[in-house]
């Protein structure tokens, strides 16, 4: 049950994003209503997160408030044009971002279910920072494949696109659980050989 609930957090912190993917962008109008819908979502269920003050959010909150105002503000149709890559480039920059100011997004998740004696535990930053850095290192494989449809628009069907995004985040879902249990086994059959 704690690693649903687990689960149920880190996807919750990407929701904006994953709703962004599912939601029709597929013309103008669809995709200004699904910048304003992904704004609204992160706001709506990010709240408690943007008063903490983590990063994620935060700049989910900026990049869901500047692609709204770009589009019903300013009509900024090359912006449109380029949101595959713009999309999934700026969660992979937030990411790294995150792990070159040394505050790896998944650490400040993890924080908030900690008691503060954990929270500089130095195998608990190396792990968050592991799993961030796998993340970063995952979102950058649509980026790229955005980029190669730029180059051959007809080599891969659309389906092809949004198909490997949804692995990626399958992938980075499963990973991320995989790894918290087995650090957490390790961690209990070290507190056990101790004992």
């Amino acid at each position: 049950m704690r690693e649903i609930i687990e689960i149920a957090k880190f996807i919750l912190g990407f929701l904006p994003w994953i709703l962004f993917l599912f939601l029709p962008t597929n013309g103008w109008d669809p995709l200004k209503r699904a910048v304003a819908i992904c704004l609204a979502a992160t706001i709506l269920f990010g709240w408690k997160d943007l008063r903490k003050g983590l990063i994620l959010p935060w700049a989910t909150l900026f990049f869901f408030l500047f692609c709204t105002v770009s589009f019903y503000g300013f009509g900024w149709v090359g912006l449109a044009q380029q949101m595959d890559w713009v999309s999934n480039g700026s969660l992979a920059g937030v990411i790294w971002f995150t792990v070159l100011v040394g505050k790896p997004f998944p650490l400040q998740y993890a924080r908030a279910d900690l008691p503060p004696e954990r929270w500089n535990d130095e195998s608990l930053i190396r792990s968050c920072r592991f799993i961030a850095i796998f993340w970063g290192c995952l979102l950058l494989v649509p980026v790229a494949f955005s980029v190669f449809k730029r180059l051959k628009p007809d080599a891969l069907p659309d389906a092809f696109y949004f198909g490997l995004s949804i692995c990626c985040i399958v992938v980075g879902i499963a990973f991320t659980t995989l790894y918290k249990r087995v650090k957490r086994q390790q961690r209990e059959a070290a507190a056990k050989a101790a004992a």
